[in-house]
């Protein structure tokens, strides 16, 4: 017996001692995994309807267009170009989302006939009448936010990891959102959204996953629903294509006037 204990004794001594990863470091690794899986497309464009519902249920609808641009080393760009109805239609909403610094992000509202910047204290605002806030339609860069494991559970037939986050930029709406990520493609399928209060804000729900280039999954339908308010934004994505060539000018501020 007292052989076998000096054995032991001495095997401490020379094995390195693991970590217990933390909470905080393996809420960082799923997203950094997820985010990893979603880099190289270069740049993308699709048509996307976005149907606004009040409490009552009553619909209205809007036709747009959106690009976006992939950024090494930065946040993405992005350009929504709203075709109908007719009193909406030309108006042109760009975004350059940064990981560090405040987004950027401008409005050209043809009523007013002149480019609008939006400002970084009014990221909480809705975003042309519906349910996503201006910093819902930013890119999801990971050091905007800070990470924390919370548990594993099953959410509609997925097998998920539930993390917290919580914004690390200022004039955020919310002081935290919880993320359902799948085990197997590391896609988000659900996002709760807490308000300053800590309370249950909005719930975004995504489905209807198709895969691009054998790497790149997209959520086909994103429903957006506020729980405080009754109100309800689905947004319906088709015709998807990637790689077409698109550069930083096709993003430029003083093209908005003449996205028709």
């Amino acid at each position: 017996m007292r052989n076998w204990i000096i054995t032991f004794v001495l095997l401490l001594g020379i094995l390195p001692v693991v970590q217990a990863e933390t909470v905080q470091e393996k809420g960082l690794a799923i997203i950094t995994e997820s985010d990893n899986r979603d880099k190289g497309w270069q740049d993308s464009s699709a048509d996307m309807v976005m149907t606004l519902r009040n409490r009552k249920g009553k619909e209205s609808i809007r036709e747009i267009r959106v690009k976006n641009l992939e950024v090494d080393g930065d946040g993405d760009k992005g350009l929504t170009v709203f075709d109908q109805p007719r009193d909406v239609k030309g108006t042109a909403f760009l975004t350059y989302s940064h990981a560090l610094e405040p987004d950027e992000q401008w409005i050209f509202l043809p009523a007013l006939k002149r480019i609008k910047r939006i400002s970084s204290s009014n990221k909480s605002g809705p975003f042309m009448g519906s349910e996503f806030a201006y910093e819902d339609i930013s890119s999801f860069e990971i050091p905007k936010y800070s990470y924390l494991y919370l548990r594993e559970e099953m959410l509609d037939g997925h097998d998920t990891f539930v993390l917290e986050i919580r914004p690390q930029y200022k004039h955020s709406g919310y002081t935290k959102s919880h993320l359902w990520i799948d085990k197997k493609e590391y896609r988000i399928q659900k996002i709760d959204f807490y308000d300053r209060k800590d309370a249950l804000l909005k719930t975004q729900q995504f489905s209807d996953y198709k895969k691009y280039l054998d790497q790149y999954w997209r959520a086909h339908t994103m429903t957006m629903n506020n729980h405080q308010n009754g109100k309800s934004t689905t947004l319906k994505w088709s015709n998807y294509t990637f790689q077409n060539g698109l550069t930083d000018k096709d993003f430029e501020k003083n093209d908005l006037k003449r996205q028709r």
